[in-house]
């Protein structure tokens, strides 16, 4: 069955224009043009066609957390937010440490709406105690490796990851990516959110800016000294972006990313005592904020990442302090982008689409440009339709969002996979 996209203004890689993307039944790009037929249309006037999207950064919870959220059900959430990708990290229950766990979320994975990208942590258990077999794993196709949700403290084993991951690089076919948790749980420990004046008025612990600081000059000194490439999780701080800033003038092969939230809330949002604010890295301050979004506005930080963290609500019924951190992300990511950083259309959806593609080394399927040949990965926005954000009313298993009964502009309208609709006219169709 063939499908052409009507009407739409085309934005990717190469600009814009308005014309048909016809997509034939092998799953590619046949035509782009004015005029084109096919067996079925999907109505893209008013509306935006761009490369799908790719999420650095989603916690799916399969295995072992299924009540939080399964892969089929992150993933549709991720395809009505127009992520055809989704880069799944590795703190699973057991933790994606070995060949069989990846194997299991890839095998998880197929049929669902977004392409599923396991990750391997970096080390074994993510106990940060003994290296993962990372050459294993690399010949499985893993290209990105991660301790996420907590930073690896070690400095000695940081920099034999870092020497082993560049003796990898030729049997991936690509620079191995190291993605760090920047926090130095020293520092962190006991703090429940940023510590400034918000925690001192609320009489919360918190954590100092400098704990996420001070690993990311650690690893950027690890960088220069052994080539490794570097990519900078959730960056919060306005120190840390003004040092990936400085390591990027100096050629140094690190990139980064941001969260919507990181760039939306400050950490006046905690003062209501909601657990559905707490998140590490913590919301920060004002400066923080604006120094984020100028990152995303200037190159410094690379992408938008979800850091999507689904939690049931029993989890996060309880006290701040015992709360676990993490907020739901898939599907506001456009829209507070959109809104949130000032940014033309275009720049939002290469932060969204092609640059984390790139860094996920998926760019020969994913953010490519809308060509005929390439891989039908799509989505369809609509820049100027408006919504009311409801956790309940998601795809997720869990319904924390920061952003509930919040009004957002943009949407999306159609998501396509592989040359398949996993998305019509905003309703899921897997």
């Amino acid at each position: 069955m063939t499908i052409v996209l009507r009407g739409g203004r085309v934005i990717d890689r190469s600009g814009e224009r308005v014309v048909d993307v016809e997509i034939g039944d092998d799953g590619r790009i046949a035509d782009v043009g004015t005029g084109l037929s096919g067996d079925t249309d999907l109505d893209a006037s008013g509306c935006v066609v761009s490369p799908g999207f790719v999420d650095l950064h989603t916690h799916l919870r399969e295995p072992g957390q299924e009540d939080a959220e399964t892969i089929e059900t992150g993933a549709r959430g991720g395809a009505l937010g127009g992520y055809t990708a989704l880069v799944a990290m590795p703190n699973t229950e057991p933790a994606m440490d070995c060949a069989a766990v990846v194997e299991l979320v890839r095998t998880l994975g197929r049929g669902a709406a977004c392409e599923i990208v396991p990750t391997g942590a970096m080390t074994v258990g993510r106990r940060g105690e003994d290296m993962a077999p990372m050459g294993e794993l690399v010949d499985q196709g893993v290209g990105i490796f991660t301790d996420d949700g907590t930073g690896l403290q070690d400095p000695r084993l940081m920099r034999r990851v870092m020497e082993y991951s560049t003796g990898l690089s030729h049997r991936l076919g690509r620079p191995v990516v190291l993605a760090q948790h920047c926090e130095v749980t020293a520092l962190a420990a006991g703090g429940y959110m940023h510590e400034g004046e918000w925690s001192s008025r609320l009489g919360i612990p918190g954590q100092p800016a400098e704990a996420e600081e001070l690993m990311v000059m650690r690893d950027i000194a690890l960088v220069r000294l052994t080539g490794a490439h570097m990519h900078f999780q959730h960056l919060s701080t306005a120190g840390s972006v003004a040092m990936v800033r400085d390591a990027k003038a100096a050629g140094l092969p690190v990139t980064a990313e941001a969260t919507p939230h990181h760039f939306t809330l400050t950490d006046a949002a905690c003062a209501s005592y909601d657990p559905v604010f707490k998140v590490h890295p913590p919301l920060r301050s004002d400066d923080d904020v604006a120094a984020v979004r100028r990152g995303l506005a200037d190159g410094t930080i690379d992408a938008i990442a979800t850091d999507h963290a689904p939690h049931t609500d029993h989890a996060k019924e309880l006290s701040f302090d015992l709360a676990p951190p993490g907020m739901l992300g898939l599907e506001t990511a456009f829209s507070l982008a959109l809104d949130g950083l000032g940014l033309d259309l275009p720049d939002v959806l290469a932060l969204l689409s092609w640059r984390p593609a790139a860094i996920a080394g998926l760019s020969d399927r994913h953010g490519a440009d809308i060509q005929p040949g390439n891989p039908a990965n799509l989505c369809v926005v609509d820049p100027d339709a408006t919504w009311v954000v409801s956790g309940r009313a998601m795809a997720s298993r869990s319904s924390n969002s920061p952003f509930e009964g919040r009004t957002l502009r943009g949407r999306v309208r159609h998501t396509v996979l592989e040359g398949q609709p996993v998305v019509v006219d905003g309703e899921a169709r897997r």
